[in-house]
């Protein structure tokens, strides 16, 4: 009988695989004990047909807010027809900001380059590109929007230094691409300066995000934690999981403010769906993870444990299985089946894991933000024309001014065109026009208003505007290229 109280939780078990991976895994867990009082829900294909974009049925959520807790197996989301991640749905709508992903090596039991590897990748979960903010402009050029936000950028470096510190772990790194995306990356990068100071026993670098992804795919041993934006860490922790020996040995937390989600990271293999062949494993090591979030650690190392000395003994499923390091290849049921033979057990060449300390709580508290003088100097207007010669753009609105702004430039996908652009750059139908003040002295609304007037009087289309502002008389906003 287990000694720890039952929790309650959401589960649901999914597309293709899905069922089959989280019946092995609920098998598993129960057999070692754990304590759970399980809510189940349907969510993924069939109620997105159902006429649910989303992928989840609005009397789902009354149980994810009332458990906290959600062990999710994969999805299949439906081609084109608006339907939403819902992943990205249930991630925000949570507000679970943290994607925490252990990319560990099994050498030499699963087949990888790196025998010694153990990161953690930590990623931003709720804002960046993911945000999902897109808008088609004009005919040749669509958009999307990358939101980086103090509190979100806070939040995520924060926990990635707690959880170093509640782990053990020696060194953060962080990757940006703040070369070039100066603003939302640069503040992402300053933020990881300002935070890692704090925590001075833990050793801090910083990447860009390119040569640190060839390094990590190179020399994974060097790095510990990771901490990234979003959409670099949905892709690093795939190639991290991958050159592990196995994207589907990758288990997956979503942590917020007391919320969590628990998932495997790999899909929902529609291919391998009801014939006993899918490896349970990601969603297992996801569930591990979910043990120890709701205070049953002890459950977790059994299960954990057990685990290992299954992949140490040759016991493996399709994917894993290989001549003259496997021993049985097994189906998903008799894989269960031996980890469940195994509880109690510990890996004797594989190191064993402890979760000693019990549950590791991290809590963010954030820093109130300083509030800084905003000052509009000037504003870009967006403009769809079809006629692919800037000098003639250039021409019409150089005179146009209104108050302290007046024309500065004509950008083309961000370069600058007119004036003295050169005659060899390509130009689409998509046309940024900066007006702005000298010095920055400030400017009203009244004034870009009149601008946009006097664009629109010529017969120009406007697509979008955005305005150009100093914080605490710092330009808050990037220089065309080649200006």
């Amino acid at each position: 009988m287990s000694q720890h109280k039952k929790v309650p939780i959401t589960v649901a078990h999914g597309d293709g695989i899905g069922p089959e991976i989280m019946e092995a895994t609920l098998h598993i867990l129960e057999k070692a004990g754990a304590a759970l009082d399980i809510e189940k829900i349907d969510i993924g294909e069939k109620v997105y047909l159902s006429g649910h974009l989303s992928g989840i049925a609005p009397e789902s959520w009354d149980s994810l807010r009332r458990t906290k807790v959600f062990l999710k197996a994969p999805i299949t989301t439906p081609q084109g027809g608006g339907f939403k991640s819902l992943n990205v749905t249930t991630r925000k709508a949570l507000g679970l900001y943290a994607n925490i992903r252990p990319c560990i090596s099994y050498h030499p039991y699963v087949a990888t380059k790196h025998p010694v590897m153990d990161v953690v990748i930590v990623r931003e979960n709720e804002e960046d590109l993911y945000a999902g903010i897109e808008h088609q402009q004009t005919d040749e050029v669509t958009q999307c929007l990358k939101l980086i936000s103090k509190p979100g950028t806070e939040k995520i470096i924060r926990f990635a230094f707690e959880y170093a510190v509640a782990y053990g772990r020696k060194k953060v790194t962080c990757f940006t691409k703040d070369n070039i995306m100066k603003i939302t990356d640069g503040l992402f990068h300053k933020m990881f300066d300002e935070i890692g100071a704090e925590y001075p026993q833990i050793e801090k670098e910083h990447w860009i995000v390119d040569i640190g992804a060839a390094k990590l795919a190179d020399t994974p041993e060097i790095f510990d934690v990771i901490v990234m934006p979003n959409l670099y860490g949905d892709i690093l922790s795939d190639v991290a999981a991958q050159i592990t020996g196995s994207v589907g040995l990758g288990g997956s937390a979503n942590i917020g403010d007391g919320c969590a989600m628990f998932e495997a990271i790999h899909g929902s293999a529609p291919r391998r769906a009801g014939q006993n062949l899918a490896n349970p494993s990601g969603l297992l090591l996801g569930a591990i993870q979910m043990l120890v979030y709701i205070g049953q650690s002890d459950v977790a190392e059994k299960v954990h444990n057990a685990w290992l000395r299954t992949l140490e003994d040759g016991i493996h499923t399709y994917d894993l299985y290989k001549e003259n390091v496997s021993k049985e290849k097994v189906g998903t049921k008799e894989f269960a089946a031996a980890i469940v033979a195994r509880l109690g057990q510990h890996p004797q060449s594989l190191t064993p894991v402890s979760y000693a300390g019990g549950q590791k709580t991290i809590e963010v508290k954030l820093k109130p933000t300083k509030e800084q003088k905003k000052e509009l100097i000037g504003v870009d207007v967006f403009l769809h024309e079809k006629d692919r010669n800037p000098n003639h753009l250039g021409e019409k609105i150089k005179n146009i001014k209104a108050g302290n702004m007046h024309f500065s430039m004509v950008t083309n996908r961000g370069i600058k065109v007119y004036p003295n652009g050169l005659p060899e750059t390509f130009c689409t139908d998509h046309w940024r026009c900066r007006f702005k003040s000298e010095e920055y002295k400030p400017s009203t609304y009244a004034d870009v208003m009149e601008i946009l007037k006097q664009v629109n009087a010529l017969g120009l289309d406007i697509i979008k505007t955005e305005n150009l502002y100093t914080f605490d008389g710092e330009p808050a906003f990037s220089a065309g290229q080649g200006q």
